[in-house]
């Protein structure tokens, strides 16, 4: 990968207002997160086993927002949570370590 082609990737900091458990998948969460935009974005994150929905309501993260619209069990997502893979592989979400407002660039 180039520097160039890294630098097409619109990495942002979203703030997630609302989170459930998609109905039928054991891995799947639906979030509504807010990237700054005039409506939440809706992104699935396969995080289920990880993290419990009330904990991530009010947590701002790291999104990739350019990705094309994607279809998961029935449910559009426009975007992706960044995550590390911790020592027992599960994720670990990736956050600011300080306070940045919905939609804030990350260059």
């Amino acid at each position: 990968m180039t520097i160039d082609e890294f630098k097409n990737a619109d990495l942002r900091v979203g703030e997630i207002t609302a989170a459930e458990p998609v109905e039928g998948s054991e891995k799947l969460l639906k979030l509504k997160v807010d990237l700054g935009e005039e409506e939440p974005r809706q992104i699935l994150s396969g995080i289920a086993k990880h993290y419990a929905p009330g904990d991530l309501v009010g947590k701002k993260v790291v999104i990739i927002a350019n990705l094309e619209p994607r279809m998961l069990m029935g449910h559009e997502s426009r975007g992706m949570l960044l995550a590390a893979h911790g020592a027992d592989e599960a994720p670990i979400l990736l956050l600011p370590a300080g306070d940045v407002p919905p939609g804030a660039k990350i260059s």
